[in-house]
């Protein structure tokens, strides 16, 4: 996880926030690649879950939503983690994490083995509460919201008006969520601020199970499909005993970090909770009538939800490799080329003669269709190094000969091969090698 870190800020993927002022604690700005890299996690799957789906549309919620919002969805009494405190060190950690966590005066003794005296336990409530408005009193109180997931619900009906979706449909929707974390850490996995990838799938009650198993292996596949090694990815269903109260069953997707075994996303069958507690505190029919068999009834919720910031860090781990090249130590990125930030690079072989004119022309040529950077700076074995240390899957060099016949080397990133191509032939050529893999949808439990 260290040589991650350190190659994230060097190459300016992520940096601490507000690092001249000593940085806040688990907060991180991504820099030019790193931003490029969760454009496309957030794109891929927003592809893969609505755009290429006529069962999924999408919403961009507020932020900011009605205070009974929360009340009604339980999260005002319920969304709390157990939390003590060492009398000595001041420290604070989650009670039901003890046996994971360190001592920061003794790190190889957990909290309470040490000399300090841990507290009892008590309930931290983890949203995070502000004032909208000039006047500052409770009833002004609004909270940022602490997952993208309401602000589906309570348009539910909207939706339904407007798009004439009937179940078995989906609403998905990508957006910062914020919840004052105990102990964030370890990178990008667990911070205060983060970015969810969220659906809501509504179906009708007793095809819930089914469509629950869809979306399970609908998931899975998802990260398989854009290079994650399934070695590292694995399903864990949740026991009786940790489901959230609203869940009849919930399995989490997981990937083995550097960290260890640690959670990507989690599926959920929400039942009808949501969109009954919704119509109960709001006085609004939240029910779907089928025309159709003249129905009316309460969907059940099938939520498939995941971190934005997991998911690249996910990505970047899986990715991260060394080899050896020309006898030398190699680092690559070996991300799928339609999340690599950067998908071609071209080189003139030299800063004279020509070459660094026409390299601008094959760039400018490029560049309408995919992300491209330009580099002369260095040997050109030593930019092969730069860009297969940030993902770059193809490099593009153009030489003397480039001027005498309009070829052109095209190497690739992990196989390190090079051909000759013609210039006129350089976008057939590439297109297909940094294009989104073909979304594989599994048969759905209705057959459509």
């Amino acid at each position: 996880m260290d040589k991650i870190v350190n190659l994230s800020k060097r190459r300016g993927f992520v940096f601490p926030s507000s690092e001249i002022y000593g940085g806040l604690g688990s907060c991180w700005d991504y820099g030019p690649l790193g931003v490029e890299l969760k454009r496309n996690v957030k794109e891929a799957w927003w592809r893969d879950t609505v755009t290429t789906r006529p069962d999924v549309v999408g919403l961009d919620c507020s932020i900011m939503m009605h205070p009974e919002v929360w009340v009604a969805s339980g999260h005002v009494t319920n969304f709390s983690d157990p939390m003590v405190d060492c009398k000595k060190c001041k420290a604070r950690f989650r009670a039901d994490h003890i046996e994971h966590a360190q001592c920061p005066e003794k790190p190889s003794k957990r909290p309470g083995e040490c000399a300090g005296e841990l507290t009892e336990a008590r309930q931290f409530n983890l949203m995070f509460r502000t004032q909208m408005g000039p006047v500052e009193d409770s009833s002004a109180q609004v909270y940022l919201r602490p997952e993208t997931a309401q602000g589906i619900f309570v348009n539910f009906i909207n939706v339904v008006n407007s798009s004439r979706q009937r179940p078995p449909f989906g609403i998905a929707q990508q957006g910062k969520s914020f919840r004052n974390e105990i102990t964030p850490g370890n990178f990008l996995f667990r911070t205060r601020e983060f970015e969810q990838m969220e659906l809501e799938f509504f179906v009708k009650p007793g095809t819930d199970d089914a469509w629950f198993q869809y979306w399970l292996a609908r998931r899975m596949a998802w990260y398989t499909d854009l290079g994650i090694n399934p070695a590292r990815l694995r399903l864990r269903e949740h026991a009786s005993d940790e489901l959230a109260h609203y869940a009849k069953g919930c399995s989490d997707v997981e990937y083995e970090f550097p960290i260890g075994w640690q959670e990507l996303e989690g599926i959920a069958n929400r039942t009808d909770f949501d969109l009954k507690a919704h119509t109960e505190h709001s006085g609004k029919n939240l029910s779907f009538f089928d025309e159709g068999s003249k129905e009316r009834y309460v969907p059940y919720v099938i939520e498939p939800s995941a971190g934005a910031d997991r998911s690249t860090l996910a990505f970047l781990v899986d990715a991260y490799d060394e080899d050896e090249a020309d006898g030398e130590q190699r680092v690559v990125l070996r991300l799928h080329p339609s999340l690599a930030p950067i998908k071609v690079a071209v080189f003139p072989l030299m800063r004279k003669g020509g070459l660094p004119e026409k390299s601008h022309e094959v760039v400018d040529m490029l560049r309408p269709y995919c992300a491209v950077t330009y580099d002369q700076a260095g040997a050109i074995g030593r930019r092969y190094r730069r860009q297969d240390e940030i993902g770059t899957p193809l490099c593009v060099t153009i030489d003397y000969q480039t001027l005498d016949d309009a070829t052109v080397t095209l190497r690739d990133r992990d196989s390190m091969e090079q051909e000759r191509l013609p210039i006129d032939g350089l976008l057939g050529a590439i297109l297909p090698r940094i294009a989104p893999p073909t979304a594989g949808h599994s048969l759905r439990p209705d057959g459509a």
